[in-house]
């Protein structure tokens, strides 16, 4: 690898899969160790914010938009390749053979730039059987039918005097029986 010109461009390290925090840490430490700041600029995990039901709760949680890649900005040179490819974690770059292959602006605004958002993820899934929290049928149960994840409705179908009824509920007004 020689020193292709003075720019930094962005870089994708492949990782293991769930490791990809770890070696963040591990080659921002090394590039600290070894003085290189002017080489290797900045370390990003892709990741974004989701919004989970879990038990009729909803929380925030980050995930991680490419498991098992971590976007490196650098000037490549041998020597700076030679400390990604060598930082414990890393299995190689993205590219054909050992030659890496910087990204576009476009495809890093799309990576890091939140070019994906989803709204929320939930766990409940057809034929589930719930137990309604709120509204006029508290307290009663009955089996999912169907899970609306864009509006983020799930038809629920309740035994009230021997005969089956669908009902419309939002996603915090039911908890798994």
């Amino acid at each position: 690898m020689t020193e292709q010109d003075s720019t930094l461009e962005w870089y994708v390290a492949h990782t293991y899969s769930g490791y990809e925090n770890k070696v963040k840490a591990n080659l921002e430490k090394a590039v600290e160790n070894n003085s290189m700041q002017h080489l290797i600029q900045e370390i990003v995990v892709p990741v974004e914010e989701v919004d989970e039901i879990k038990n009729g709760k909803r929380r925030r949680v980050l995930h991680k938009l490419y498991p098992g890649y971590v976007l490196v900005r650098m000037l490549m040179t041998d020597e700076s390749w030679y400390l990604v490819r060598n930082t414990r974690g890393v299995t190689g770059f993205v590219g054909p053979g050992s030659k890496p292959i910087a990204l576009t602006e476009a495809e890093v605004q799309n990576m890091v730039g939140g070019g994906h958002l989803v709204p929320a993820r939930i766990d409940f899934d057809v034929g589930e059987i719930v137990r309604i929290l709120s509204g006029p049928l508290e307290n009663f149960t009955g089996t999912v039918e169907e899970v609306d994840q864009a509006r983020l409705k799930v038809r629920v179908c309740v035994s009230m005097f021997g005969r089956n009824t669908p009902v419309e509920l939002e996603y915090d007004q039911i908890v798994r029986a």
